[in-house]
């Protein structure tokens, strides 16, 4: 709760939607958001006068989704706080047109229930992933693409390139907040086999651009080198570390780069 009234946040009212990394579980490895911030944040929008609170992923790669929320713990934090989810692999879809063209596909079938959304919450598990380079607050929006539509793991966005994907994914769903969970966090062979690395950080921010770049840092990696985040730095966010301002916690890089990068 404090976390959130640092930011000039209005959930009064509003139906928020809060978008954990749940994309597979794999035994023993930190895959997906972890439940208790996934509840934590959930109750403090409630707090704040949230109309809903609605937590909706369409896993990329188990088709079980079922299977996820079990096994996470994440379906006991959705019954003891009474949170409806939607999985958006399932969910109805309208077409949407995109506000940038990266991909060149122009428009995409996207899931009622974000677009309805008031405020789109993105919850990241910090993990350096093969393809992205990481998976942070804007690559965890490829989980709302769906499924049933576009295959698993979103095989049309991979073919038209991952980053471009992100971007024009971002630029169309507005991010209203980025809340990482990097507590435990992976290196290596992300985003499902790779190793636990401890960073001990939990990372919000209302800028996602600003907050991926500051979780890379964190992690060692220069975000300038991603090129998803250099892009949105152009026009959807700032990127410039001296303009970022972090009003916790002052961070430090690690002593050294997450591996896997």
């Amino acid at each position: 709760m404090e976390g959130l009234r640092l930011f000039d946040l209005s959930a009064s009212g509003k139906l928020v939607l809060l978008k954990p990394n749940l994309v597979d579980l794999v035994l023993g490895r930190p895959v997906t958001t972890h439940p208790a911030l996934l509840g934590a944040a959930a109750e403090a929008f409630l707090q704040l006068g949230a109309k809903e609170v609605v937590v909706a992923e369409g896993p990329g790669h188990q088709r079980d989704t079922e299977f996820v929320l079990e096994e996470s713990g994440t379906k006991e934090v959705l019954r003891d706080l009474g949170l409806r989810f939607v999985d958006l692999n399932r969910d109805d879809l309208r077409k949407v047109r995109l506000k940038t063209n990266y991909t060149g596909l122009e428009h995409l079938w996207l899931p009622k229930t974000v677009l309805e959304a008031d405020l789109i919450v993105s919850m990241p598990k910090v993990k350096t992933h093969h393809w992205a380079g990481v998976t942070l607050g804007m690559k965890n929006l490829f989980g709302v693409v769906p499924g049933m539509k576009y295959g698993w793991p979103k095989n049309l966005l991979h073919w038209r390139g991952i980053h471009q994907s992100i971007v024009d994914i971002c630029s169309t769903i507005p991010i209203g907040l980025v809340i990482a969970d990097g507590i435990l966090a992976m290196e290596g062979n992300g985003p499902l086999h790779g190793d636990t690395r401890k960073l001990g950080a939990v990372v919000i921010g209302d800028d996602p651009v600003a907050a991926d770049a500051t979780i890379a840092r964190l992690m060692g990696l220069k975000p300038e080198r991603v090129r998803h985040i250099w892009e949105a730095g152009q026009f959807l966010g700032n990127l410039d570390e001296e303009r970022i301002e972090q009003i916790g916690e002052r961070p430090s890089s690690p002593v050294s780069s997450f591996r896997g990068f």
